[in-house]
């Protein structure tokens, strides 16, 4: 069977690391770069693999990249540290390493937790990852945010579900609110993108009801409507402080 490293990036991963690694301790290789955390995170992990490495942050998809550079397998697998990997999903990967593959790269379904709700509608399910991947066949996109895995090469599904716990309470997801739609903006400001008051508020409902309605998240109980606020406020924040960079510039 083909070999398999496992690339993980934290930074005050202290609550998630240990059950993450502990879900993925099978594999042959564990790398985790790290961000210069300050709590427990990389005490943990080095009780897991030896292959730790600090360096600076200069966005999520240069991040991944570096992990990437350090791994050694034939196959790699991404992780967040919030996610962890179902029994009956490490047999989907071995089957997969195991086997006469014609596929380079393969998408997991992941089931995500919200506040403590596994969300089965709102756009979070199935919400298929391209993560695991032949080491010499794919790298990440330099995007400060929300990077893509560019594959050279086939693609292929597996069945079984990546179990992603992220968001633990209301104030991690202020916290993500404000720092994702902080780096989107700074994206959007590289790629000239433009941005007005009364497009943030419109696209703020327009991503309200496509979570709440379009995509049935009033199936997912109160957690429903309040992932479709979390995300209302992530696309407004996210075109407001454009238009304050822009402004700004």
């Amino acid at each position: 069977m083909a070999s398999l490293s496992v690339i993980i990036i934290t930074k005050n991963e202290g609550l998630n690391i240990r059950a993450c690694l502990e879900s993925v301790a099978w594999a042959d290789e564990i790398i985790v770069v790290d961000s210069g955390s300050q709590d427990d995170t990389v005490a943990i992990c080095r009780e897991f693999t030896p292959h730790v490495y600090v360096h600076d942050w200069p966005g999520f998809g240069a991040q991944k990249n570096r992990a990437l550079n350090y791994a050694s397998k034939d196959w790699v697998l991404s992780l967040d540290a919030d996610e962890r990997v179902s029994p009956e999903l490490r047999r989907d990967i071995e089957s997969a390493l195991g086997a006469a593959n014609v596929a380079d790269a393969y998408s997991i379904p992941r089931l995500s937790n919200y506040c403590g709700r596994f969300m089965h509608h709102s756009g979070w399910y199935p919400d298929y990852v391209l993560r695991l991947f032949r080491r010499k066949h794919a790298h990440f996109s330099d995007d400060l945010v929300h990077e893509r895995l560019l594959v050279r090469g086939a693609t292929g599904q597996l069945d079984n579900m990546l179990l992603h716990y992220a968001f633990e309470n209301l104030e991690e997801v202020l916290h993500k609110v404000n720092q994702y739609s902080s780096a989107g903006a700074q994206m959007m400001q590289q790629r000239g993108r433009q941005a007005t008051l009364s497009g943030a508020v419109l696209r703020g409902i327009w991503s309200f009801m496509r979570t709440y309605v379009l995509r049935a998240g009033f199936l997912d109980g109160r957690e429903g409507f309040m992932l479709a606020v979390s995300n209302a406020e992530g696309t407004y924040y996210r075109y407001l402080k454009l238009m304050l960079l822009k402004q700004k510039k």
